[in-house]
């Protein structure tokens, strides 16, 4: 009796340890700030490597690769009203792994692959008048998964690969259709993600060499210069800020910045993740936000507009997206059903 006894209270004991380990797990989702909601479906095929850019509170999204063929559709996200309208299709090859950014009311596509070559095209778009129109080409060479974003009146386009690693930097002027190359004193990478915080534009995550890069870039228009930040892993034996930095390196994550931070939101390491990192310049530290509720992927982009980020396309292996999710950073987190 007593020994059946005892059977009865250590199998108690493991149940509870159990719950107690399940509970703290969910508490420990639920604690970490910011929500996902979903939102009307991407109304084009579903892609992976796409590009996407904000103007005037409306989201756009186009080219990309959906299994079989490259796309050169493109569409308008109405953030108000949730809904898709298709545009102008892109007039340049049809493409995956290209770049865009917004300028003065206006996007840019450029680069990107077209399963032949690597391309230095590059064209602006005119929502206004629902026009492209071809710009001069990038002043460097032809490659696919770079970075691009704005910071004020420019353009910048710099990493990715042509057949090699890549780390050069160019500068575009609207006003007068000109590239000027910029140093960058970082590593070489590809498939890294940026985003633009009070004129600078930070570079993040990537890869090179077979392993993730670490090293943490800022570039400052006003002075010309980059500026190399805190390691997004723990490299620091002296200090404690970066102890849980265990899931920030990435490929083919998305970049956006919300009400001055930025974040880092899906893609894939030695499998896909769906955690987001928000960075804040203020402190040059990395805080762990609700993960992204959506499918696990990469290849997505994204894009910020207002007091939210937005999250579509991207693939899982052979699987490829059609879906838009909307992030509020400082929400607190409401399991979707």
């Amino acid at each position: 009796m007593i020994k059946e006894i005892n059977l009865r209270v250590m199998l108690l004991a493991i149940i509870s340890v159990a719950f107690l380990a399940v509970g703290c797990k969910k508490d420990t989702k639920e604690s970490l700030l910011g929500d996902w909601q979903e939102r009307s479906d991407f109304d084009g095929i579903p892609r992976s490597d796409a590009v996407g850019f904000a103007i005037n509170g409306s989201g756009y999204v186009g080219t990309g690769y959906d299994g079989a063929n490259r796309l050169n559709d493109f569409w308008e996200y109405n953030v108000e009203k949730n809904y898709w309208v298709q545009k102008a299709d892109f007039p340049g090859a049809a493409r995956n792994g290209a770049v865009g950014f917004a300028i003065a009311g206006k996007g840019y596509v450029g680069t990107g692959f077209d399963g032949t070559t690597k391309l230095n095209d590059f064209w602006e778009f005119d929502p206004v008048n629902n026009k492209w129109e071809q710009k001069a080409d990038l002043a460097g060479p032809g490659r696919y998964s770079a970075v691009g974003f704005a910071i004020n009146d420019k353009g910048y386009i710099g990493t990715g690969y042509d057949g090699n690693y890549l780390k050069d930097f160019y500068e575009y002027s609207p006003s007068s259709d000109t590239w000027k190359k910029i140093i960058f004193n970082g590593s070489k990478r590809r498939d890294a993600a940026a985003f633009v915080i009070d004129g600078k534009g930070y570079l993040v995550s990537g890869i090179d060499n077979g392993s993730y890069e670490k090293e943490f870039w800022a570039y400052d228009q006003s002075s010309g210069e980059w500026i190399q930040l805190r390691d997004i892993v723990n490299s620091d034996s002296n200090n404690d800020y970066d102890n849980n930095y265990e899931t920030i390196t990435r490929m083919s994550g998305v970049g956006f910045s919300v009400n001055g931070k930025g974040y880092l939101v899906s893609g894939s390491g030695s499998s896909l993740v769906n955690n987001v990192w928000e960075y804040d310049p203020a402190t040059d530290l990395w805080k762990e936000k609700t993960s992204f509720e959506g499918s696990t992927r990469t290849e997505a982009v994204g894009f910020g507009i207002g007091n939210y980020g937005y999250l579509t396309t991207g693939r899982s292996s052979s699987y490829y997206f059609d879906d838009i999710w909307e992030f509020d950073p400082n929400a607190e987190y409401v399991e979707n059903q």
